[in-house]
């Protein structure tokens, strides 16, 4: 890539000279690029997923002659919506304020592959960096951000209900609504008022939670107490696709101190959004177990949160969206409020009453 500038809104916080990251302000850089200096990987992971059918007729859209992820990202400065990271040409007079994006002209194309957004003039788009595997948009609503996803209907539910089971507990979560039938997330960052950073920088693809955890607690022990909630959210409600890109830290803009971790976020692919699992009672639930593994071999003491049965009852009558029965599940409702109470009772039991027994995982 040409010589250029990486900066944070307008601060210059790295050069880089043939391809070279040299650093002007180390600790507002992004943490991957504090722990490795590697640029190339970094603007990589800020990139669209080319498999996403609507990312090739967004390029093509957007007249993008080469279509790899370096010259994607590049091609609006690699900016994103959720932190202040772009970078600036050399003999560029750009500011930050030209760079971020305060419109979305291509939202309609990028989520539903809409013809009639086909066609539009070539205008800045926050989508080129907009990553992950489901078709999705930002949308501008009275001036916040908001991320729409394309699923099912059981994807639907199963995001919705994970989030009003967190804020039951208190658990900080991004917000999830149901909006003209499709389901969307408001951005926590207020437009980049905080920096969002994936759990990857710090991690990389590493899935063992033990030695995530002790990543965490080598890097801010503050940060392991709510990695333990996370995992502990995610065996209840059965999220098979926690992974490092899905998870992370919020970063003050101006000091780039970390300030905590970011509200949890993507539940898609939990509970019932990939069918009903046979066993109900949870008895060999390997999330349940990879949790209770963690507490045990970290000796952690953690006070599982308590939803009486009727409450989760009130949550599952009060869902906006509805399951229809199938042959082998008569009522959903009743699953799903049997499939919760036995996953936070099989939690205790491991934790209060098994805590020497040998876990299989």
């Amino acid at each position: 890539m040409k010589d250029s500038l990486l900066m944070s809104k307008d601060i210059v916080i790295a050069t880089i000279k043939n391809g070279n990251l040299i650093p002007t302000k180390e600790h507002l850089l992004p943490i991957y690029l504090q722990k490795t200096r590697n640029l190339e990987n970094w603007l990589k992971q800020r990139a669209i997923d080319m498999h996403r059918t609507n990312s090739r007729l967004l390029k093509k859209a957007l007249r993008l002659t080469e279509t790899d992820d370096i010259h994607t990202v590049l091609f609006f400065n690699a900016a994103t919506i959720t932190d202040t990271y772009w970078i600036k040409p050399l003999d560029s007079e750009l500011s930050y304020k030209d760079i971020k994006f305060n419109k979305n002209y291509f939202s309609k194309l990028a989520l539903k592959g809409d013809v009639n957004s086909f066609n539009q003039p070539l205008s800045r788009t926050p989508e080129l960096t907009n990553i992950g595997s489901y078709e999705k948009c930002w949308e501008l609503d009275q001036g916040d951000w908001w991320l729409y996803k394309e699923g099912t209907n059981a994807e639907y539910y199963s995001e919705m209900f994970a989030y009003k089971i967190a804020s039951y507990l208190r658990i900080p979560v991004a917000h999830y609504e149901i909006h003209n039938n499709l389901i969307r997330t408001k951005d926590f960052t207020n437009s980049a008022s905080l920096n969002l950073e994936p759990a990857y920088s710090l991690i990389g693809h590493k899935a063992d939670s033990v030695e995530i955890f002790d990543i965490l607690k080598d890097f801010d022990c503050s940060l392991t107490s709510d990695y333990v909630t996370m995992l502990y959210f995610d065996a209840l409600i059965f999220n098979m696709d926690r992974h490092e890109f899905n998870w992370g830290f919020l970063r003050d803009v101006n000091t780039g101190d970390v300030l905590g971790f970011a509200p949890l976020f993507d539940h898609n692919i939990s509970l019932i959004s990939r069918g009903y699992p046979k066993d109900v009672t949870r008895k060999n639930d390997f999330l349940i177990k990879d949790f209770a593994n963690l507490i045990k071999q970290r000796n952690i003491k953690f006070n599982t949160p308590n939803i009486p049965k009727s409450d989760v009852q009130k949550i599952v009558d009060n869902m906006e969206i509805k399951l229809e029965p199938t042959k082998d599940i008569l009522s959903p409702n009743e699953y799903i409020l049997e499939f919760i109470v036995n996953g936070q009772e099989k939690i205790q039991r491991y934790l209060e009453l098994e805590k020497d027994i040998e876990l299989e995982i």
